[in-house]
């Protein structure tokens, strides 16, 4: 036997579509990406007004001399967050064995992951194409259905409902029937917020996690906070 029997287990991302549908969509990460970048927007303003820079927005605050009363009144507007990464995708190793990639390479995988960014009534060729061709306003490509609604899966604490925003494929090698083999994805996915069940779970063990960085009050003890 070898290697080491307490070597943990790596727990890998995931993109599942909530509720059942067929065909079942899911997407289980080859590689886990090197990096995940998160981004939050925030507009602070007065109490109904704006925060152009002008007297009435929050420079009105500044004869202010108390951070509490400022606090009390200002009004922020949170944005969504948004997360883009990197996925790669790799079935060289598999061209030779008689299993669903050696045939199809990274293919499954791939329809699959582009199936969560079309409407769910594009089901069939029939379907999309009439989806494609036929609209109130005539001829039209826009597609105005209700997307599949995907979770971000990402270990035990974050389990997100997402929109897609964008996929940026790029493959990069092929088998000799052509199916792509290699490919590099980007990945642009808005959080869905509220108060809906995975988004809420997320947010308890968010809150859980910050009350464990109460281990490091003592770090406090170094910082100067003026009186």
């Amino acid at each position: 036997m070898s290697g080491f029997s307490n070597k943990p287990k790596i727990l890998r991302g995931a993109f599942v579509e909530y509720g059942l549908s067929v065909p079942p969509l899911f997407v289980v990460f080859q590689f886990n990406p090197d990096q995940l970048s998160r981004s939050r927007s925030l507009s602070f303003s007065a109490p109904n007004k704006d925060i152009s820079g002008s007297e009435d927005g929050l420079r009105k605050f500044h004869k202010t001399n108390s951070l509490l009363v400022i606090q009390k009144n200002q009004q922020v507007t949170v944005n969504e967050e948004t997360i883009s990464f990197d996925l790669r995708l790799d079935a060289t190793d598999s061209l030779d064995k008689g299993e669903t990639t050696g045939h199809f390479g990274i293919a499954p995988e791939l329809a699959a992951l582009e199936m969560m960014a079309h409407p769910k009534e594009e089901v069939g060729v029939g379907a999309a194409l009439g989806s494609l061709l036929r609209s109130d306003d005539g001829y039209s490509f826009t597609k105005k259905q209700n997307p599949p609604m995907v979770l971000f899966i990402w270990g035990i604490k974050r389990v997100l409902p997402v929109n897609i925003n964008s996929l940026s494929i790029s493959e990069t090698e092929f088998s000799t029937w052509l199916n792509p083999v290699r490919a590099e994805i980007s990945v642009s996915l808005s959080v869905i917020e509220g108060k809906n069940t995975p988004y809420t779970y997320s947010k308890v063990m968010q809150e859980a996690m910050a009350l464990l960085n109460l281990s490091n009050i003592t770090k406090m003890a170094n910082v100067v906070i003026p009186g």
